[in-house]
């Protein structure tokens, strides 16, 4: 009988960078892989999150619930504190 799955594990990121501390202003979300091929759970986080297309970025102000919502996509997208 024939594999019909094969696990490849050099797909995906090694590692992903730590988590910057939370803050009290505001960070910038840049998506840096596409949404396509990833489960409808991840395609529905990037769109409540407001990024609608690969290498779209939006601006959002930190909360834990933000955080929660990163964790779960931290392999798509590209995280940076916004100064001022």
């Amino acid at each position: 009988m024939p594999r019909t799955f094969v696990w490849h594990p050099s797909k995906g990121p090694a590692t992903t960078p730590k988590q910057l501390p939370m803050t009290k202003g505001k960070l910038r979300i840049k998506q840096v892989k596409s949404g396509i091929g990833q489960t409808w759970r991840m395609r529905r986080t990037l769109e409540a999150l407001g990024l609608r297309h690969h290498q779209d970025e939006v601006i959002q102000p930190d909360s834990p619930s933000l955080r929660g919502q990163l964790k779960q996509v931290r392999h798509l997208v590209q995280v940076t504190p916004v100064e001022g």
